[in-house]
């Protein structure tokens, strides 16, 4: 796979995650603890985390 390859991949399970884990992590502020804030650093981490994850494992198939 080439660079562009993965790079495309990243991108895109780096914008799944992000949106995802922002989704979740609202809707849990706003049931449990009734605010609607979203921690922007926890889904950005987990993003970067997972994007690079995902795409060195499609990778390595």
């Amino acid at each position: 796979m080439k660079i562009k390859g993965i790079l495309l991949n990243f991108a895109i399970f780096f914008v799944i995650t992000f949106g995802v884990s922002a989704i979740v992590n609202f809707l849990w502020n706003l049931i449990f603890h009734g605010t609607g804030t979203v921690g922007w650093e926890m889904s950005f981490r987990l993003a970067i985390i997972l994007g690079i994850v995902l795409s060195w494992i499609q990778k390595k198939e």
